[in-house]
């Protein structure tokens, strides 16, 4: 099955854009592994305002992957890109992994990473720490319940950027113990 990887930036304090939507902080001095990750990755899991935001930046920027935009508004895409409704959210996500490929990356806004979380449909969190604190904007989680990660491991670079990869915890189940 293929894995869903959320790769993301985020400032010291948790978000993912500025308070006016802004990404002027992101370091870009060095590749950061994206290269790597994106030789095993073949299609983009993103939502319409990130997907709205790469088309304005060029839509061949990441050309190569398969996007799949999670839009209820959407009518249209371009190119090699799907629109999946939140009504058919769980079972195209599953049809997807069942399919032949690459990783698929999660790239977008809150409310999609919060969909994928509640739905247990995120295989590795990478996420690329950078080492600025915004005191405002878009944050990068707004779930409901708490929940566990086991830590996988860590790269730390010479601008000071940390790269944190993690996993969901494994679910103790209590109804399996015979007392």
């Amino acid at each position: 099955m293929r894995k869903v990887v959320l790769n993301l930036a985020m400032s010291l304090d948790g978000f993912i854009e500025g308070p006016n939507g802004e990404y002027d902080w992101c370091l870009t001095d060095q590749d950061y592994g994206m290269t790597d990750f994106l030789n095993n990755a073949d299609a983009i899991f993103l939502g319409r305002k990130s997907y709205e935001i790469l088309m304005n930046a060029g839509p061949e920027l990441f050309g190569s992957l398969k996007m799949y935009v999670f839009s209820d508004t959407l009518t249209t895409v371009q190119g090699n890109s799907e629109i999946i409704r939140r009504a058919d959210f769980k079972q195209r996500v599953e049809e997807i992994r069942h399919q032949p490929g690459g990783n698929i990356w999660l790239f977008g806004g809150a409310q999609l990473i919060s969909a994928f979380i509640e739905q247990r449909q995120i295989n590795e969190f990478i996420l690329s720490v950078h080492p600025v604190i915004l005191g405002a904007g878009k944050p990068l989680f707004i779930v409901k319940d708490r929940t566990k990660l086991m830590f996988l491991g860590s790269e730390q670079f010479s601008t000071g950027l940390v790269q944190l990869r993690y996993t969901f915890s494994p679910e103790f189940d209590y109804g399996m113990i015979d007392l």
